[in-house]
């Protein structure tokens, strides 16, 4: 594990961490700016790994450097157990996300990213290094409660809701060996998602910037406003064309997005 110290700068605390080798298996900068004035923490979808942002990465640098985190189970972590609950990935990415808040942080998540990026928005909060804003892409507030079983359905129903969400990669299916871990890391982040239940708290003091498409079947613009009500600081809601996968289609428009988020972030506004 990495060490944490706090120190005192400017009569703010300042958390510094050496960045060790489990840092690096959790966090990929896949486009290094060291003196970028922000940074944003990306979280990827069910089933979703660090790769899916590169092309932010790459687009963003070097005024923003992108943090993309990888989950346990998937690409160069397939070996490792995915962990099955929202609150065991916020816990280990708040820890690894504490050697990159000695300057702003935005957190960005897509459907479950969104709620591991809520969680771990709160965490960082508590230890005195609180980001300073919050993106949630593709997913409902988090006291807004559907039942779903997803995760308890054979390997041919996650990969029909795969399907019917327009997720499916086939050439990464065709190979059985990959279709499995693909399968398993899939099953356990729907376990995290579904059985996931949001505890009343004080909201949030971050803006919270929220993201959906027009067309997704996984959550409604009225689902959507109520991540307002998790915030004390200014909301917005932006929708785009599109269903749950809206930000392949709309990409340029959602960086143009991120650039305004993380310029407000970076000018303490």
């Amino acid at each position: 594990m990495a060490d944490t110290v706090a120190v005192e700068s400017f009569g703010r605390q300042v958390w510094m961490v050496v960045v060790s080798e489990l840092n690096q298996r959790w966090i990929r900068r896949f486009s290094p700016a060291p003196d970028a004035g922000v940074r944003l923490a990306c979280l990827a979808h069910a089933g979703g790994s660090a790769s899916y942002f590169l092309p932010v990465a790459r687009a963003l640098a070097p005024e923003c450097e992108v943090l993309a985190v990888q989950y346990p189970g998937r690409q160069d972590r397939r070996l490792e157990k995915p962990l099955v609950s929202v609150g065991e990935l916020a816990d280990a990415v708040a820890e690894q996300l504490l050697a990159w808040a000695d300057r702003p942080l935005v957190i960005f998540g897509h459907s479950l990213g969104a709620l591991v990026g809520f969680e771990v928005a709160g965490r960082l909060a508590n230890k005195g290094c609180e980001p300073a804003a919050l993106v949630v892409s593709g997913r409902r507030a988090p006291s807004r409660v559907r039942v779903e079983n997803v995760h308890t359905r054979t390997d041919d129903g996650i990969l029909a809701e795969l399907d019917a969400l327009g997720g499916t990669d086939p050439l990464a299916l065709a190979d059985p060996e990959m279709r499995q871990l693909i399968l398993d890391a899939l099953r356990a982040d729907y376990t995290a998602v579904e059985t996931y239940r949001y505890t009343e708290r004080a909201p949030l003091r971050m803006p919270i910037s929220a993201h959906i498409g027009s067309d997704d079947p996984r959550v409604t613009l009225d689902e959507a406003q109520d991540w307002s009500q998790h915030t004390t600081g200014r909301f917005e809601l932006h929708t785009y064309p599109g269903g749950h996968f809206y930000l392949n289609d709309q990409a340029a428009t959602v960086i143009a997005n991120l650039r305004r988020v993380l310029a407000a972030a970076q000018a303490g506004s």
